[in-house]
Parts: structure tokens; C-alpha cells; sequence
């Protein structure tokens, strides 16, 4: 049986192994690596484990002498038969290990929700899955089950992820979530019941407002907002640019949890318990930029364009702004509406900024809609910056 074969992958020799490596052949498996190695040219080696089903300590003593050759020595797709040998005798410790991931189809499941990193699938009646837009997604996999994981702890209702899978060519986190809806889907099916899904609403965000998280357990969201606004010094007006600048840095620390993205769409009810997924954007901050996500996702992506509430969240761009309108006002509390449009004001200028250096960034100053969209941002600015002095709420 032919134990390894090789080729050249970045500047890197991958060496894909096979079946067993154990005392009975280990020499004549070296004996194959060193011929590949002397056959080709690059700087690093990496171990492709995928179709490895055992090895034994003659086998992990081949790994040892490449691994003082190659510092950066890597071993992927390990099944987990044999992470747990590399795991117990301490390998996992030494070389740069991954496991293997089952691989999963999301061909013909239901979307339930979109974010700026990934779609979340409903799998079957049990699962989801989030799939990642990013093909090198699997920090930002493992950053988001870790923060999960913290809002667990906190007492956050949350889906907790437990299995990380290919899908294609990217990864995908599958949550158990059994017979679930979107509070989207519920506010499609039942408009008239609006105020009492406002209030289910309301009542979780105030929940993960009212979270305290121990420094440095989830990023400061005011520190990505201030490089938002810096972002912005050469393509606004100077005056402008310095007053939001000031405004932002004026926003007190806050050490209260934000979700980030609390839309309607990543509000789940299962058996009567609302819960909360899609948990990468996680942070804390003062609730102007929770207030200023929810805002554009309600009202602001959409208004130029009032299709995209329905492509995004699945409702009428009527039915998202009253939304937006009924729960900014049982947030805060009060029907006075002088109050709630201050604040409704407060959470514009921090979403119309993040639009506008987020449209730039993707070339939008070169493309049509891009360009319009970039007015749009700018017009509100200027109008909003011309009466409004601080930020928080």
C-alpha cells in the first residue's frame, strides 16, 4: 500500500499520509519523506492526515526529526483517533495540530439569517448551522463558540454551538436549536402581533444591556468605532470629521455587553423561549451602538432601496420601521417623541458613519450605487452634526 504521496502547496511541501505508520514500516516511510524532500524545492513542510488512521511512537519520532527541521511544521485534517494520540503524548502541545472536520451540505436548507460574516441554515428540525463567508474562517469560528460560550456563563439565552464542520470550501458552526423561528418569520406570518414581539424583543436586549463582562473577556466597541471615524478625517468636511471624532471619543467606557447585530432575524423563539444567535459581533459599549446596528438594519440599509428589508430580514420596510420605532421607545421607556428621535439621531450618526466608511472601503466612490449611497451618508451627517453635541445615551 502506498503510504504517503507529496506535492508542492504556498512554498510548502504537504506530505499527504495513509493507513498505518507504525515500527513495521516507519523506516520506509521516512525513506519516501526524505526522497520528496530531496525532490523538490520549499521552505516548509506540512502533514496532511486525513486518510491516517494510526501511528505509532516509531511513526510520531519521524515527526520529531522534521519538526527540528521545520519550526513551522503543521499537521491538518487529523482524524480524531489520532489527535488523541498527538493530544495525549503532548504534540498538540509542540506542532501546530488540526483536526479533521465532518463535511456538510446546505444545498436546499432554509436561510434564517444573514450577518456580515457568515449565513446561519436551518440543517433539519434540531440544527443550524452558520457558514462563514471567509474560506480562512476558522479563528473567527473558534473566537465566535469561545464568546458564545462566555454569554452562556453570563446567563445570555443563547444557542451553543457544538460542532465545527467544512462546508465547501469554508467552515460552518452547528448549533442545536430545535424547532425554532426567527422573530423575522413570526412578524411575517402574525403583523398584528407586532407590539407583543417588540416587547420579547425589548425585553432581551435589555437583558444583554444590563450584562456586565470582566475586561478584556470581549472588545471595547468604542475603541472600532473610533477607527471607524478616523477612517473618515479625508472624506469629510474638516470641521465635520473633528466634531465626530470628538463625539466619539467623548462616549463614556462602558463594561455593559452588546450583541452587535440585533436584528429580527437573529432572534430565534423555541417553545416559547427567545434566544439569541449569531454571537461574533459580541462586544460591550454604550447601547448608542447597539441602537445605531439596530437602526440601520431596520431603517437604514433599506432606504433607498425598500426591497432589501425583505431580502434581509424578510419583512416589509413598513413593518421594520415601526418595528424599529415601537422598540427604540419601550427601550427607552418613554412615548415623549423628542426623546426617542434625540436618541434615534444619536444612533444615525454612529450608523451612518460605519455605512459610509464601510461603502468606501469597498470601492463604493468607483460604482454608481456606491456613489449614491456615500451622498446619502454624507447629506445625513451634515444635517445631523449640525445639531446634535454628544453621543451617548
Amino acid at each position: 500500500m502506498e503510504m504517503i504521496k507529496g506535492y508542492i502547496e504556498d512554498n510548502a511541501l504537504v506530505i499527504a499520509l495513509n493507513g498505518h505508520i507504525d515500527s513495521s514500516n516507519a523506516a520506509d516511510v521516512e525513506k519516501e519523506i526524505n526522497q520528496l524532500r530531496d525532490e523538490n524545492t520549499f521552505e516548509n513542510v506540512y502533514l496532511d492526515a486525513e486518510n491516517l488512521e494510526y501511528i505509532s511512537s516509531a511513526g510520531l519520532r519521524i515527526i520529531l526529526r522534521l519538526r527540528k527541521t521545520y519550526s513551522e511544521l503543521k499537521i491538518m485534517n487529523v482524524h480524531p483517533d489520532v489527535y488523541e494520540i498527538l493530544d495525549m503524548t503532548g504534540f498538540t502541545e509542540m506542532i501546530d495540530v488540526e483536526k479533521a472536520y465532518r463535511r456538510l451540505s446546505v444545498d436546499g436548507c432554509e436561510e434564517i439569517g444573514r450577518g456580515a460574516n457568515g449565513i446561519v441554515y436551518r440543517l433539519d428540525p434540531d440544527t443550524i448551522i452558520k457558514v462563514y463567508f471567509n474560506s480562512d474562517a476558522l479563528a473567527d469560528v473558534h473566537r465566535e463558540r469561545e464568546l458564545a460560550r462566555k454569554a452562556f456563563i453570563l446567563g445570555i439565552p443563547t444557542a451553543i454551538p457544538y460542532d465545527v464542520v467544512r462546508v465547501g470550501d469554508t467552515y460552518g458552526s452547528v448549533f442545536e436549536l430545535l424547532n425554532a423561528t426567527s422573530l423575522s418569520s413570526l412578524i411575517a406570518r402574525h403583523p398584528e402581533q407586532i407590539d407583543t414581539y417588540v416587547s420579547e424583543y425589548v425585553e432581551l436586549l435589555k437583558k444583554i444591556h444590563s450584562t456586565r463582562v470582566k475586561e478584556g473577556d470581549m472588545p471595547d466597541m468604542k475603541i472600532t468605532a473610533q477607527d471607524w471615524v478616523d477612517f473618515l478625517k479625508d472624506y469629510l468636511p474638516k470641521d465635520q470629521s473633528e466634531k465626530l471624532c470628538g463625539m466619539v471619543a467623548a462616549i463614556p467606557k462602558d463594561d455593559h455587553m452588546l450583541h452587535g447585530d440585533f436584528h429580527t432575524k437573529n432572534v430565534m423563539v423555541q417553545n416559547g423561549e427567545v434566544l439569541l444567535i449569531d454571537m461574533d459581533t459580541l462586544s460591550v459599549g454604550n447601547p448608542v451602538f447597539e441602537l445605531a446596528s439596530m437602526y440601520m438594519g431596520f431603517v437604514g440599509f433599506a432606504e433607498e432601496d425598500h426591497q432589501v428589508s425583505i431580502d434581509f430580514l424578510g419583512i416589509p420596510y413598513e413593518t421594520a420601521v415601526t418595528f424599529w420605532k415601537k422598540s427604540l421607545a419601550l427601550y427607552l421607556g418613554t412615548e415623549d417623541e423628542e426623546t426617542n428621535r434625540i436618541a434615534e439621531e444619536k444612533a444615525m450618526v454612529i450608523g451612518y458613519a460605519r455605512l459610509l466608511r464601510r461603502t468606501i472601503r469597498r470601492n463604493g466612490l468607483n460604482t454608481p450605487d456606491g456613489q449614491s449611497r456615500i451622498a446619502l451618508c454624507k447629506r445625513h451627517l451634515e444635517e445631523l452634526l449640525g445639531r446634535i453635541d454628544t453621543l451617548a445615551i
